[in-house]
């Protein structure tokens, strides 16, 4: 809706989305086909629409559709518009969802867009006890296995999941910016203390290549990695999705040997109740598809 001179202006649905319908099509009658009415009944909700709003939105003639300027400004409000309307509908047609949801995440996964999904997930469904865990991979397996997790989001090999494959990331190496690779010294390495995916792939790589190379910083934690790395410490294999703006990407090359992928996945407790995952794994999976 929105404010104009004479009070409140709602805009419905139908009339909405039969606009896109031309929009995207620059067609009545594409429209009409597209959303299974007939031709006058696009043109009549057209009219009404137009008439709602006091703008022209279309230009047509016997040939052609064309969108006004206002019909541009149409076409973005009624997006967001039928967006929100969509969102409201599943909300309230859904039940109240209830319980406890055990939820641990690798430590450099909940860095970057996580928070943002987890407030949304709160917000959407407020009754569900939310229970979040951070930490390395490997002691997430754990809990989930020892049933004290119901759901992680963890990195693993390539190709290796049992779960939900989210996304597959490069695996880079990241330094500090300036950073320069001597190739008679060894490559001074900041890593996770083991077992950790990133160190064991970029401890392999180096040995298939035939580089030297030595640990200069053993790290806990995410955040022990980031700082090593932008004190000038060492260099770092690190998803390339997630590499902080302030730390520059190392192109791969003799001294640094291309790293390979990693997966992204969403590995679930089968004994666990199935509402609160299947809910939470949504909202990650079309966080990351931009839906």
């Amino acid at each position: 809706m929105i404010a104009t001179s004479s009070g409140v202006t709602v805009f419905e649905p139908q009339h909405l989305r039969t606009f896109l319908a031309v929009a995207s099509t620059l067609s009545f009658t594409r429209a009409a086909q597209l959303l299974e009415v007939s031709q006058p009944s696009v043109s009549q909700q057209i009219k009404r629409l137009e008439e709602k709003c006091g703008r022209q939105l279309l230009v047509r003639d016997t040939h052609s559709v064309a969108l006004t300027e206002h019909g541009e400004a149409m076409a973005g409000f009624a997006r967001t518009i039928l967006a929100a309307h969509s969102d409201a509908e599943a909300y309230f047609a859904s039940p109240t969802m209830t319980g406890r949801l055990r939820f641990g995440a690798a430590d450099d996964l909940a860095l970057a867009q996580l928070p943002s999904v987890l407030r949304a997930f709160r917000q959407l469904h407020p009754s569900v006890q939310l229970e979040l865990t951070v930490g390395q991979t490997s002691m997430l397996r754990r809990r989930l296995d020892a049933n004290q997790l119901d759901l992680v989001f963890v990195k693993e090999a390539p190709g290796t999941t049992t779960g939900t494959l989210v996304r597959r990331d490069p695996l880079v190496w990241i330094g500090a910016p300036g950073t320069r690779i001597s190739p008679d010294e060894p490559i001074p390495l900041v890593a996770y203390s083991a077992p950790s995916l990133s160190r064991l792939t970029a401890t392999r790589v180096l040995a298939e290549a035939d580089r030297s190379w030595r640990i200069t910083c053993k790290v806990l934690e995410v955040n022990g990695v980031l700082a090593a790395v932008r004190a000038g410490i060492g260099v770092a294999p690190f998803p390339a999705s997630l590499v902080p703006a302030d730390l520059v990407v190392l192109p791969p090359g003799p001294d640094l040997p291309a790293l390979g992928d990693v997966d992204i996945t969403l590995l679930a407790n089968p004994l666990s109740e199935r509402g609160p995952i299947e809910a939470l794994s949504t909202a990650i999976i079309r966080h990351r598809s931009g839906g």
